[in-house]
């Protein structure tokens, strides 16, 4: 069994992104079933025993890495000409551990899943990173394919591209919404670009809408991600970064289902 490394802000997105992907797996490669995927490969962390790692803590994992006597690569700060743009250095010693990794685990892919938050200029630090030369990799290294799944503004707004209403109650509620907001945040849910809960924007913001759609029920939010058809995510995902993800993984991951 292989591992996929899983790099998040929060086990919310861990939980999004990696059943996604498990569902555009499953999509195409037809001879696959879901009851197999566990005993093909598995979502991990960094340190072993743990499902996903997150940004905030790519520090102190790397610290204990190299307390533990690790050596990595020093992260250079810059890309060709470039400085690295925002979270590109991040990036880069995630994938350093995971080369070192790879020695002793079979790690096939990194997943960076990050919040643009308005600042695509993390996209681009990720993309960098990915480019990236590693530093004292050799020739008969192990593959590594870095999957990138930026959303814009945030998880939230995946979520909403693939909230259905159920009954006449979420039609209801989705109605006025709409109403308020002069266009439909499930089919344009990058439009709600506010991070505000004050008054006056919190319409705006795409964790406000998702609770009052859902009531904050976390089993409602799972279904507009695991049962919402994947053409109705490609098609409203567009601008949030969900149908780019998706690609992503079929680009990506689907090549290393089927060698």
């Amino acid at each position: 069994m292989f591992e996929f490394i899983v790099i998040v802000e929060s086990s919310a997105d861990a939980r999004t992104a990696t059943k996604l992907a498990e569902r555009v797996i499953l999509e195409k490669v037809d001879w696959l079933e879901l009851e197999y995927l566990s005993g093909i490969f598995c979502w991990s962390g960094l340190e072993e025993g743990t499902g996903c790692s997150c940004w905030k803590d790519i520090k102190d994992i790397v610290e204990r890495a190299k307390e533990s006597g690790i050596r990595l690569p020093k992260v250079i700060g810059h890309h060709g000409d470039s400085p690295l743009k925002a979270d590109g250095a991040a990036a880069r010693k995630v994938i350093n551990l995971v080369r070192y990794l790879q020695k002793h685990r079979k790690i096939r892919a990194v997943l960076l899943i990050r919040d643009l938050d308005n600042q695509p200029e993390r996209k681009a630090g990720l993309e960098q990173a990915a480019a990236g030369k590693s530093n004292g990799k050799s020739e008969d290294a192990p593959k590594l394919t870095i999957v990138i799944g930026t959303a814009e503004r945030n998880r939230e707004a995946w979520v909403l591209n693939g909230f259905m209403p159920q009954n006449p109650e979420e039609e209801q509620i989705l109605a006025e919404i709409k109403a308020q907001l002069n266009f439909d945040p499930c089919l344009e849910s990058h439009r709600l670009r506010s991070q505000s809960f004050a008054e006056s924007d919190r319409m705006r913001n795409p964790k406000v809408v998702l609770e009052k759609l859902t009531g904050g029920d976390m089993d409602r939010e799972r279904q507009c991600w695991e049962d919402t058809g994947l053409e109705i995510l490609r098609e409203r995902g567009i601008h949030t970064g969900l149908t780019d993800y998706i690609c992503e993984v079929e680009e990506k991951l689907i090549p290393i289902m089927t060698e």
